[in-house]
């Protein structure tokens, strides 16, 4: 890979993947994963961002869209692109899934040579990156996580539930945690949200990003607990991005020197919006803004 000398103000490392979505209302075929739909957040706002992200040929006209949208990224090549098949009962906060493909995992090499403020990692399954990641992009700039990804390993087709083995060594390199809460019940052991934050700030996370579906968001940093309240749509679409579309506004405003509560308002107001449309967060700063004031 060629040196970049930029410095971005955010880079994301994560798989697109081939997305089949099916709900009550409809069934469709997309392109998926937190790379594209975070980045598809952070399109308009006024950060310079860059993707890392690799896909198979087959689907690589998924990263020439996103490019074409005017997303800066890098495209590895796989010899798989991720298939999920996600599936949403009546509940929107309920998801079934299935991985019928697997990508190849991100290298130390792959990242190296990108810098910036704010890293966000995405994996989406728990073999997606190697461990060694962790510590060189923490020496570089400040680095998020969601931790779904870790959580998660394939058997089959079927994807079964797993505590992240390197938890005790990698958080402490990890100053943003994204995890819902289940994943808070996984890593923690314990069902008491505010106790399983605690718990992980002890393990060296500085902000534990709780999100709560319908119920909204917790935050805890510095010892302290910030409620953010669900900013729903007129209409419910499509759950599928709203966790890496609300990652994307909490590290935009984090990123551009907006306190905890501010950033968690963003960031749970422009999940809201994503909710109300099929695809990817297509508004701006200002959009967010008007629906927070409403």
């Amino acid at each position: 890979m060629s040196t970049d000398n930029t410095i971005y103000d955010i880079c994301c490392i994560g798989h697109i993947t081939h997305d089949k979505v099916v709900n009550p209302q409809h069934e469709v075929y997309m392109p998926g994963g937190t790379a594209f739909y975070f980045s598809h957040a952070m399109r308009q706002m006024p950060v310079n961002y860059k993707l890392i992200t690799a896909l198979a040929q087959e689907q690589i006209a998924y990263a020439e869209g996103l490019r074409h949208a005017g997303i800066n990224l890098t495209a590895l090549p796989s010899e798989h692109t991720v298939y999920f098949e996600n599936s949403y009962a009546g509940n929107s906060d309920h998801r079934t899934q299935r991985v019928l493909q697997k990508a190849d995992a991100f290298t130390v090499a792959d990242v190296a040579d990108t810098n910036a403020r704010y890293y966000h990692l995405g994996p989406l399954l728990a073999d997606d990156m190697d461990a060694a990641i962790f510590e060189v992009l923490s020496a570089k700039g400040t680095l998020s996580l969601d931790a779904q990804g870790l959580l998660r390993e394939v058997v089959g087709t079927n994807v079964v539930a797993i505590d992240w083995k390197d938890k005790l060594t990698l958080l402490p390199y990890v100053h943003i945690l994204k995890v819902n809460e289940h994943e808070v019940a996984v890593l923690t052991g314990t069902t008491n949200i505010h106790e399983g934050a605690k718990q992980l700030a002890g393990l060296g996370v500085k902000e534990v990003v709780i999100t709560l579906g319908t119920q909204g968001s917790i935050i805890y940093a510095d010892g302290e607990f910030h409620n953010i309240p669900v900013y729903k749509p007129l209409k419910f679409k499509d759950a599928t991005g709203c966790g890496d579309t609300y990652m994307a506004g909490f590290l935009y405003k984090r990123a551009t020197g907006a306190g905890i509560a501010e950033a968690g308002h963003f960031a749970s107001a422009m999940a809201g919006l994503k909710a109300g449309i099929s695809g990817a967060f297509k508004g701006n700063e200002a959009d967010v803004s008007a629906f927070i004031r409403k």
